[in-house]
């Protein structure tokens, strides 16, 4: 696999001089057609072995190009903000917007690749994290982003002279430490390891470039030209877009009879049996969050349900048994400029909270596979692979000891009906409702049967769905704060 890069390609000086000129005012001229389109952004990567050029080539990029439309991030050990979070966490977070070039020196492959080759993990492991990159990276490019992947090889023999020169040089000595020359060490096994992930995870849509890093003419050069080449081909596409993904259709209701039909929506609880069962859960969700074990763990309640179904009210009684320390709401409305410029879960991904500390999401980003499946804000091969996204997303929060509590509260068309007209007669309850509101009715089987397909193809062992009969918002309520204390105390008992 790396043969073709230990051939000892060279570019001699004078040819360099010659090209790169050209090369870097055709990059900048790449640069501003695409902030002034800002239909996809480009995400660089740059792997490979110690003392083969990756910290310079990051350096030589940031000096090529314009610093306004480029990102550069350095990604080394994660801070210990990152390591409460999953591991993707950190690179969501530094995606670069729509119309700029994101620049990684280390990525979603740095560490699993480190914690096999020192032993840390086994074959599985690994495996599973190159599983999860060729997913992240499928993500990607299906919502448009340009994934361009370098790796940069040497061989063992060039590696050391090249980790000598660069000790030898009092000016690049800082550059070589003693990890490289144990990693020089493990060379052979790197290498295996290197092999393994290239051949696991190059793919059509995200396909790895190696280039050799001996001659550094040669490797400035030959990235350069990859990535102007990449990026003018999508610029100059009429389409600019990837083609939407195929799926199997999904099955529709041949008899009419689906989950929401079985629930029963006649179920009361009376005021006094309210109260009582709201002081107790309650009291029990406080004691829970502060068990000494909950600093382990990270809850994240997450509301869907029928326009005035009772989610707000749902929430204040769960906040109101917290330390208000402890949580945060995060209301999720129509996505803001910023949002639209990013892949559609970074805006979820970016407030994952850290361990200890509870998120409460009103609407989630289950949006893609409802309203906007409903009201064609995106194409059907858009909400159809959200499905696998989003159960995606959520295995990885639950690796990180992550509890996801998700809930549906479900109320009849004519109770709708009539909180909506108790809403617009009541001075303080008129802004809940909307003219959206009123048209989301008349698409009610519409939004019937995209809930059905949902709770049917979303509803896992490690995030189930809660299906809340809400008619009664006394019932609702409690069914609530009883479900949550239940999956939390389970939490805390493993």
């Amino acid at each position: 696999m790396f043969e073709s890069a230990e051939l000892g390609h060279k570019i001699d000086k004078a040819t360099y001089d010659k090209e790169v000129p050209a090369l870097r005012e055709a990059l900048l001229e790449a640069q501003i057609d695409l902030s002034n389109a800002p239909d996809f952004q480009v995400i660089v990567l740059v792997g490979g072995v110690d003392g083969a050029g990756r910290g310079e080539t990051v350096n030589l990029l940031n000096e090529w190009m314009d610093p306004r439309y480029i990102q550069t991030h350095g990604m080394g050990e994660p801070s210990d903000e990152e390591l409460e979070r999953p591991m993707m966490w950190r690179f969501w977070r530094a995606l670069p917007p729509k119309g700029r070039i994101g620049v990684f020196l280390g990525s979603w492959y740095t560490w699993p690749i480190l914690n096999r080759a020192l032993g840390k993990t086994k074959v599985a492991d690994l495996d599973q994290s190159l599983e999860r990159a060729r997913r992240l990276e499928k993500m990607l490019t299906d919502e448009g982003a340009l994934v361009i992947k370098f790796w940069l090889h040497l061989s063992k023999e060039k590696q050391k002279k090249r980790l000598k020169l660069l000790e030898k040089n009092p000016k690049t000595r800082w550059r070589v430490t003693e990890r490289d020359w144990q990693h020089y060490k493990m060379y052979n096994k790197f290498r295996s390891i290197h092999e393994s992930v290239i051949r696991h995870t190059s793919t059509a849509e995200a396909p790895w470039i190696i280039v050799e890093g001996e001659d550094e003419r040669y490797r400035s050069l030959t990235i350069g030209k990859v990535i102007l080449e990449a990026i003018r081909k999508r610029l100059d596409d009429a389409s600019n877009k990837p083609a939407g993904t195929h799926a199997a259709p999904l099955l529709p209701s041949i008899d009419n009879l689906h989950i929401l039909k079985t629930l029963d929506l006649a179920q009361k609880l009376e005021k006094k049996k309210f109260e009582s069962e709201l002081e107790k859960y309650q009291g029990k969700l406080n004691l829970l969050t502060r068990h000494a074990k909950f600093k382990e763990i990270t809850v994240i309640v997450m509301f869907e349900g029928n326009d005035a179904a009772g989610k707000g009210g749902s929430i204040r009684r769960i906040t109101g048994a917290l330390d208000a320390r402890q949580y945060q709401v995060i209301p999720i409305a129509a996505p803001t400029e910023e949002e639209r410029a990013q892949p559609y879960l970074w805006r979820f991904w970016r407030h994952i909270p850290r361990r200890g500390r509870v998120a409460i999401f009103d609407r989630s980003w289950y949006g893609r596979v409802l309203v906007e499946r409903v009201e064609g804000y995106c194409r059907e091969s858009d909400w159809m692979r959200a499905y696998g996204e989003i159960i995606d997303f959520e295995s990885q929060l639950a690796r990180h000891n992550i509890v996801v509590v998700k809930f549906w509260l479900t109320i009849s068309k004519e109770e709708q009906l009539r909180r909506f007209e108790d809403r617009q007669k009541s001075g303080f309850k008129r802004f809940k409702i909307t003219d959206e509101d009123w048209r989301n009715r008349e698409k009610w089987d519409q939004y019937e049967q995209a809930i059905c397909d949902m709770v049917d193809r979303t509803s896992t062992e490690i995030a189930p769905w809660t299906l809340v009969e809400a008619n009664d918002k006394n019932f609702a309520r409690i069914k609530i704060l009883r479900t949550l204390c239940e999956r939390i105390e389970g939490a805390l008992k493993k």
